[in-house]
C-alpha cells in the first residue's frame, strides 16, 4: 500500500468523518482539499433506491448543468451534406458522413460525443459494437439523434451531460472544474440531483435518493446532506 503524500494526510484531517456536509459547505471544502497541479474535475456520486436490472426501475437522462462542465466537448456530427452547414454554424469539431464512418470503422473515436440525424441512423447503427462500449452511440433519448442539429451541438458545448444508472444503482458523473466558485460547483449539483429526482421510477419503493457523495480528482470523498440539494435548502 503506497504511503500518503502530505497533501493527501491534510485533506483527510480537513474531513469530518461521518459527517454529513451541506452542499454548500461541501462546495467549498472541496477546492480545500484538492492539491492536484491541473484543475481537477469535480464529480458527484448519486446511490438511488431502483434495481437496474428491471426495465421499468432503469434510470437514464439528460440535464444542462448552468455553469457548463468546465470542458471543453469535441462534437462529432454524422450528417449528409444538406446539415454540415448547420453543424459547422453550431460550433461542430467534425461533420461529414461516410469518411467519419469509415475512420469509426478503423479504430478512431477520439472524440465526446457524437450526434447525428434519423435518416443516417442506418449507417451508424452499424457502428454499435464500437461506439457502444465507449459511451458514444448516438440515442434519441439524449437528444443526439435529431434533425435538429445546430441546437443540439450548442446545448452539448454549453454543458448539457447525458447520465444512466449502472449496475449497482449509482448514478456518476463530473458536473464541474475545481476552479469554479463553490456557488457554481453547488448550482450544477443541485440542477443534476433535481433532474435525476424528476426521473424516479413509479415502481421505486422507498428511500429513492440514498447517498450523495462530492469529490475531486484524487480528492477524498464528501458525503451529502441530500435535503440540502433542494433549491429551497441551499
Amino acid at each position: 500500500m503506497s504511503k500518503l503524500t502530505k497533501n493527501q494526510k491534510a485533506a483527510i484531517e480537513k474531513v469530518e468523518k461521518g459527517k454529513a456536509y451541506r452542499l454548500s459547505d461541501a462546495a467549498a471544502l472541496l477546492k480545500e482539499i484538492t492539491f492536484t497541479k491541473f484543475d481537477a474535475s469535480v464529480d458527484i456520486d448519486v446511490r438511488l433506491g431502483v434495481d437496474p436490472r428491471k426495465s421499468n426501475q432503469m434510470v437514464r437522462g439528460v440535464v444542462t448543468l448552468p455553469h457548463g462542465t468546465g470542458k471543453t466537448v469535441r462534437v462529432l456530427v454524422l450528417c449528409t451534406p444538406d446539415k454540415e452547414a448547420e453543424a459547422k454554424e453550431a460550433g461542430a469539431d467534425y461533420y461529414g458522413l461516410d469518411e467519419y464512418v469509415e475512420k469509426i470503422k478503423a479504430g478512431w473515436t477520439d472524440v465526446d460525443v457524437i450526434i447525428t440525424t434519423p435518416n443516417v441512423m442506418g449507417k451508424v447503427g452499424a457502428l454499435g459494437r464500437i461506439l457502444g462500449p465507449r459511451g458514444l452511440m448516438p440515442n434519441p433519448k439524449t437528444g443526439t439523434v435529431t434533425m435538429e442539429i445546430g441546437k443540439a451541438v450548442k446545448e452539448v458545448k454549453a454543458g448539457k451531460i447525458d447520465f444512466r444508472v449502472d449496475k449497482f444503482g449509482i448514478v456518476h458523473s463530473s458536473i464541474g472544474k475545481v476552479s469554479f466558485t463553490p456557488e457554481q460547483i453547488t448550482d450544477n449539483a443541485i440542477e443534476f440531483v433535481q433532474a435525476l429526482i424528476k426521473l424516479k421510477p413509479a415502481t421505486a419503493k422507498g428511500t429513492y435518493v440514498k447517498s450523495i457523495y462530492l469529490s475531486s480528482t484524487m480528492s477524498p470523498g464528501l458525503q451529502i446532506d441530500p435535503k440540502t440539494t433542494d433549491p429551497k435548502n441551499k
